[in-house]
């Protein structure tokens, strides 16, 4: 199956370099992803997130010098949804580009939302960023 999808991106004032690095940190998801409820933990090789829902498990793209932070989220149901995301230089700033996957089973109103959100959360980050 391959799933309708929105590439949403906000263009940052900062180097590529400081914006992937406060990016990957897991530890920082609480301060600009608004569905994370709580501190983020490490659990061995994985990071555990507080939702409304209950935890959830997240596992990052391993650092790299590309800008990749693709990630696996494991919702407490059980399933596991995979986000493509990156941060390039745009100029003498940076591009944060995260793709949103229409999802089996998603309706169109729930889509728009899930995509309204995650463009909230990198407004929020470039907020704190700049």
């Amino acid at each position: 199956m391959i799933y309708e999808s929105l590439h949403l991106s906000v263009a940052i004032a900062r180097p590529p370099a400081e914006v992937y690095a406060f990016a990957a940190n897991p530890e920082n998801l609480p301060r600009w992803a608004a569905g994370l409820t709580g501190a983020v933990a490490r659990v061995g090789e994985r990071w555990v997130g507080d939702t409304p829902d209950g935890p959830i498990v997240i596992m990052f793209a391993p650092p790299n010098p590309f800008g990749v932070l693709d990630h696996d989220v494991t919702f407490p149901s059980g399933q596991t949804f995979y986000n493509p995301m990156r941060v390039f230089a745009n100029g003498a700033g940076s591009e944060v580009v995260f793709t949103v996957f229409r999802r089996e089973g998603t309706g169109p109103e729930a889509f728009e939302a899930d995509a309204a959100a995650v463009l909230t959360d990198l407004r929020t980050l470039k907020s704190l960023l700049e």
